[in-house]
């Protein structure tokens, strides 16, 4: 798991801003925790590209849990999702800006299905 409540420079508790990530049980993908924003990128960015080195056919990112996704995250989502070398990314239960900017700048990207909250 991965927490960035306390980062190299202070600024993930300074901020509040909290993200943990750590690898669903039974099937293959990560589950995050609390925010993904400018703060708590480098974790997010590192959990997926551990996503992305493990995927073989179908991968899932939990989001019931993330309170707030800021552009930069989701936008590492896609690349995630578009260099993968086939199958798809599922999303689970994101906040609502995940589905609207992936439909404003990734129009049908078909390697991410969003299943909603």
């Amino acid at each position: 798991m991965v927490d960035a409540s306390h980062g190299d420079d202070g600024l993930g508790s300074a901020h509040g801003a909290v993200l943990e990530v750590g690898l669903l049980s039974g099937r293959p993908g990560i589950r995050a925790r609390g925010e993904i924003s400018e703060v708590t990128r480098s974790p997010w960015e590192a959990a997926l590209a551990g996503l992305a080195r493990q995927h073989a056919d179908v991968s899932y990112v939990e989001l019931s849990e993330v309170a707030f996704v800021d552009v930069a995250g989701v936008a590492a989502l896609a690349v995630t999702a578009l260099g993968l070398p086939g199958g798809r990314v599922v999303v689970e239960h994101p906040p609502p800006q995940v589905p609207r900017v992936l439909g404003l700048f990734w129009p049908g990207l078909r390697s991410i299905e969003v299943a909603p909250r």
